[in-house]
């Protein structure tokens, strides 16, 4: 379980990105951060990995404070999928998932045989075996997130953190990768959290999801109370309509009807 508690964080001589945030992310769940730009979805991912730790508030992962553990204790707590990746070398795709086992390897030490067979299982569990050999640098934007999920996966984690792992990618693709994020956090029993720009695909594949504004948690509960006329035309001060269909909420936007709100 990931536990949030009173979160905010500012840089040096700034105001304040993110302001009183509390929610918690339960494990075999889909938990998404909703917002519009510049709410504050990316820097509450750093201040949950770790990577900014000067905040006020408490974050705890299966009951430690993350601020207390040291950087191989959080790779062993978070793995993380970053919003975008440019490798520096055409490194194969097999060895780029290997990459995930570094908190288990010894500073002066190589993968050894558990860390090899662990990456060719992930690799088949994501669906993408057939890709072990190919240049990471020469397969789809799809397949490189897939890959990024297999290296995140390798870590054996219990958190995974997804800044945006759909921008950039076609409507196939983001039902491809998010589908099989959902299949495999509750295969493995993963608190997972993801940020996302899209409401529909938030209402699609979430369990729970944390609207925020302005660095602030607007509203949050399930998908059929967040993915609501009335939160998200507020949320995103944009005229909205929300349609029901086989269980689930959808939105469509009336920009040339009424344009934005005032």
């Amino acid at each position: 379980m990931l536990e949030i508690r009173n979160l905010s964080f500012k840089h040096q001589g700034e105001r304040e990105v993110l302001k009183e945030i509390s929610f918690t992310a339960n494990p075999s769940e889909i938990t998404v951060i909703l917002g519009p730009n510049g709410a504050g979805k990316s820097t509450l991912f750093k201040c949950i990995s770790g990577v900014w730790r000067n905040y006020r508030g408490e974050i705890k992962v299966s009951g430690e404070r993350v601020d207390n553990l040291s950087f191989d204790k959080r790779a062993r707590f978070f793995a993380i999928v970053p919003q975008e990746h440019v490798p520096p070398f055409a490194y194969r795709v097999f060895d780029v998932v290997l990459m995930g086992r570094a908190s288990y390897v010894g500073l002066f030490s190589l993968p050894g045989k558990e860390d090899y067979k662990k990456a060719e299982e992930i690799l088949e569990m994501v669906g993408i075996k057939q890709l072990k050999d190919e240049p990471y640098t020469e397969i789809s934007g799809g397949e490189r997130q897939l890959v990024l999920i297999a290296r995140a996966l390798v870590q054996e984690a219990p958190v995974l953190l997804l800044d945006e792992p759909t921008s950039h990618l076609d409507f196939k693709n983001q039902q491809v990768i998010l589908a099989k994020i959902k299949e495999i956090t509750i295969e493995k029993k993963l608190t997972t959290v993801i940020t996302l720009h899209d409401p529909n695909l938030a209402s699609i594949y979430s369990n729970k999801i944390i609207a925020i504004k302005k660095g602030k948690v607007f509203f949050n509960g399930s998908p059929d109370r967040v993915i609501d006329n009335k939160v998200l035309e507020e949320l995103y001060e944009i005229n909205l309509e929300v349609i029901k269909h086989n269980g689930t909420n959808f939105v469509l936007p009336r920009i040339k009807e009424e344009g934005f709100k005032k």
